[in-house]
């Protein structure tokens, strides 16, 4: 099973960017579609952007424009481009590695947006 762990999160001012990187374990990466997905304090667990396999996009009405999701097969990683930071995006973010009926989680990285 592929494991993942993410790296990148941090503390930024609203305006700000960050970059995150989902490192997974083994050399078929390219064949799951990877994801992010954030939890704040007392909320659901929801999806921000994922990328398929082919390198199809989805992204959250709420991150269109200013987050952008894409991979590196040859490094069995995926990254999470975050420009123009707001507060609500305050929360913790996993990488998920999606294949059929089965998900991989990450640990998750905290990201603070706050001045």
């Amino acid at each position: 099973q592929v494991q993942l762990v993410e790296s990148g999160g941090g503390s930024v001012q609203p305006g700000g960017s960050l970059r995150l990187s989902c490192a997974a374990s083994q050399n078929i990466f390219r064949i799951y579609t990877m994801g992010w997905y954030r939890q704040a304090p007392g909320k659901q667990r929801d999806l921000v952007a994922r990328i398929t396999s082919g390198g199809d996009t989805y992204y959250a009405d709420s991150v269109k424009g200013r987050f952008t999701i894409s991979r590196d097969n040859a490094k069995n990683t995926a990254y999470l481009q975050m420009n123009n930071l707001k507060p609500e995006d305050t929360a913790v973010y996993y990488c998920s590695a999606e294949r059929g009926s089965g998900v991989t989680w990450g640990r998750g990285t905290q990201v603070t947006v706050s001045s």
